[in-house]
């Protein structure tokens, strides 16, 4: 008995003498302990947790060199591989993980939206329950600050830059041609539809590097990578119909989507001042093919074909019996992209999109053809070093060819256009200091075989997390863009405009709420101006022009404080002049506007399963100039506002009839004004209000999803 005891305690004192202590301390950045970081040896049972001083101890047999992990949430994992002697009485300071939500983002200039935004500004479905957008992508974000309401127009103008300023992607790749063509003071409406994307981010100025051929502003939309199931959806609507079916197999998907409109019936009740002869007609399809590869690398092939055509007669002071005008259009888009991810934190992004456009246009006693190809093939490479330091980098190259045929009863026809190879590359790289300061730093290349010029445009951003809700952040960038065609198809000699960005923000969130300030400068330079009325075959074209535009943004949302409502309140100020086109001295041009807000308000109503939605919109008064005065852009409309309303109902969990009205109040709004050619006797020019395009639309929508899912709920979209 006595030697089995002996026995027990010696091999209990040859154990304690081979275990040997592992022991320390763990702190944060500022000194302060680290309480319930997991401590242990790699690949072993071997650990323990920290205590509320930061202090960790534990026992071990293992030999030789070891690795120990120490990882905490909100920290970045410490590893270290060593002697197991070495781990005793020491500290190990760790550091802020900066992909935690809390951390800081590099947003100066950018709304963004979707799953993998830190911070929603804007969401997805937004776009499809805005009162007034009507299911426009475009129209949903005039809602947000930045932009200028040019009601007769329906394109994106921003922080003082036209519409031609602001370009589109669709998963990185260009969109040649995202509008619809349009007649004089009948606003547009965007090709893409809201229902394909599940994400957005909207830069208002000082964008990534990665892209370029946008003076003021870039639209970057992702499309669903993969459909949550197998459906049928039909809506019938007051102008239109629609239909489209998604169908999922082990490895891929396919949806298409055919849809049809046919506006008479709106123009019959607000005609303007138009005689219609073929109203406004569209039919368009689009196929979206994904087909995900066991290397987790995921295929995209996406494309859209529509045809649009109208005839009408526009009032004209001049022109007694009216201006005809008719148009057919024929744009046909395919957009292929490829992602994966390669080995050793190396990730892959390329593509190609193509583009044709046709149109024809009959106006007066003239014929116009216009026919556009367009190509974009793009490469980038992703490098993750760390969670604190990332390079993307890549190459990109632009394909135009664009030609036009003139003809009317009094000249021969005329042939113009142009080719343009653009070739372009670039390089960025984010770093993260700690989760409270980071920066983006990039450097754009671009050569234009047209223009026979290489450019280059650094870009900067830093942002610093002054608090546990709110950060401040700078931009800094160059931009460049060549020319629009409707120049480049009568001169080929000249140079890339160009504008600089400098920005300011300020940004707050807490509990759903999200509060956006951001003050910004822009300066113009080598627009392009003439001195001929409209831009001519015989006109001068030289890159003379500038300009500059600065202004103040606000943004609030907030999805917390009233029961199943959420609002958004935006307002702009803008101070802008440029002197470009044919402008015989800098002034504010007539599509911005001092002022603009706009207020979006939605409300669900539980008894009656039914979102109520409102959206008003606000702009001072846009310049005009008045021949009777010596002044150029001197004069100002009257303030625009228009008053929108929407309804959803819940039918069933498949079914929503939705109506919506914009203009509720059918305001008046003058969005500038025609004046006669010549002097009456009395040496004073008449004039004419244009036609105020923002009448009373009442459109009635029922929608029906007919899901393989039986749980599938109209409802959880609303």
């Amino acid at each position: 008995m006595k030697i089995t005891v002996f026995t027990i305690l010696l091999l209990l004192h040859l154990n304690v003498i081979a275990q040997k202590t592992i022991n320390g301390k763990v702190i944060d950045h500022q000194g302060m302990p680290v309480m319930g970081a997991n401590v242990y040896l790699e690949g072993t049972y071997d650990g323990t947790a920290t205590n509320e001083s930061g202090i960790f101890s534990f026992l071990t047999e293992e030999t030789g060199i070891q690795t120990l992990v120490i990882s905490s949430i909100s920290y970045e994992t410490y590893t270290k591989s060593s002697d197991i002697a070495t781990f005793k009485n020491f500290t190990v300071k760790l550091r802020d993980d900066v992909n935690t939500l809390d951390a800081v983002t590099v947003n100066a200039g950018s709304f963004k939206a979707g799953d993998n935004a830190k911070v929603t500004a804007l969401k997805p479905l937004d776009i499809v329950t805005t009162a007034g957008a009507l299911g426009d992508v475009m129209g949903a974000l005039q809602t947000l600050p930045g932009t200028s309401t040019v009601a007769e127009d329906g394109r994106l103008f921003v922080r003082g830059g036209d519409a031609e300023e602001t370009q589109i992607f669709v998963d990185g790749m260009r969109v040649f041609t995202p509008y619809a063509p349009s007649a004089n003071n009948i606003p547009t409406r965007g090709r893409l539809s809201p229902f394909l994307f599940k994400g957005i981010t909207f830069s208002t100025g000082g964008y990534s590097a990665e892209y370029g051929q946008a003076l003021s502003s870039v639209l970057l939309l992702s499309s669903i990578d993969e459909p949550l199931e197998e459906k049928t959806e039909l809506s019938l609507m007051t102008v239109g119909l629609g239909v489209g079916n998604t169908q999922k197999w082990k490895a891929n998907s396919l949806s298409i989507n055919a849809s049809y409109m046919n506006l008479e019936p709106y123009q019959k009740l607000f005609p303007g001042n138009n005689i219609w002869h073929k109203p406004i007609e569209t039919l368009g399809g689009e196929a979206v093919y994904r087909y995900k590869f066991k290397n987790d690398g995921l295929l995209k092939v996406y494309g859209a074909f529509s045809t649009l055509s109208f005839d009408l007669t526009q009032e004209d002071i001049n022109e007694p019996l009216g201006v005809r005008f008719a148009l057919e259009n024929r744009n046909l888009y395919i957009n292929t992209s490829y992602k994966d991810f390669l080995d050793n934190d190396w990730s892959i992004q390329t593509g190609a999109s193509f583009s044709n456009d046709q149109s024809t246009l009959k106006f007066s006693d003239a014929d116009v053809t216009d026919v556009e190809h367009s190509a974009h093939f793009k490469l980038v490479l992703n490098k993750y070093f760390s969670s604190r330091y990332k390079l993307n980098f890549g190459a990109e190259y632009f394909i135009t060819n664009f030609e036009e045929n003139y003809t009317s009863a009094t000249t021969e026809s005329n042939d113009y256009g142009f080719d343009n190879n653009l070739l372009s590359s670039f390089i960025e790289t984010d770093i993260f200091f700690s989760k409270n300061l980071a920066t983006k730093i990039g450097f754009r290349g671009e050569y234009s075989q047209l223009l026979e010029e290489f450019n280059v445009s650094p870009r900067i951003s830093l942002a610093y997390k002054s608090g546990a809700n709110a950060q401040f952040s700078l931009a800094y960038g160059q931009f460049f863009q060549n020319p629009k065609n409707d120049y480049l198809k009568f001169e080929a000699d000249l140079s890339a405009e160009n504008t600089t960005h400098l920005i300011a923000n300020y940004q707050y969130v807490k509990n759903k709420q999200i509060f956006r300030a951001e003050v910004y400068y822009k300066d113009y330079n080598n627009l392009v101006k003439y001195e001929t009325p409209v831009a001519l075959p015989t006109s001068t074209y030289a890159n003379t022009g500038g300009g500059f535009a600065k202004g103040l943004d606000i943004f609030w949302r907030d999805n917390n404080t009233v029961k199943n409502t959420e609002y958004w309140v935006s307002y702009s100020y803008l101070d802008t002049e440029r002197d470009y086109k044919n402008y015989p001295t800098a002034a504010t041009p007539n599509f911005a506007a001092t002022h603009n807000a706009s207020l979006v308000l939605k409300h669900w109503v539980e008894n009656w399963k039914s979102q109520i939605g409102l959206s008003y919109n606000f702009a001072t008064g846009r310049s005009y100039t008045n021949p009777n005065t010596d002044a150029f852009l001197a004069e100002k409309t009257k303030n625009y506002t228009a008053l929108n309303a929407n309804w959803a109902y819940l039918i069933s969990p498949q079914k929503i009839l939705y109506f919506s009205v914009s203009n509720v109040l059918g305001t008046k709004n003058i969005n500038g004004y025609q004046y006669a050619d010549q002097a009456n006797s009395a040496g004073t020019f008449d004039r004419r209000a244009l036609t105020p395009i923002t009448d009373s639309f009442f459109f009635v929508g029922l929608f029906w999803t007919i899901s393989d899912n039986k749980k599938d709920n109209q409802l959880d979209n609303l």
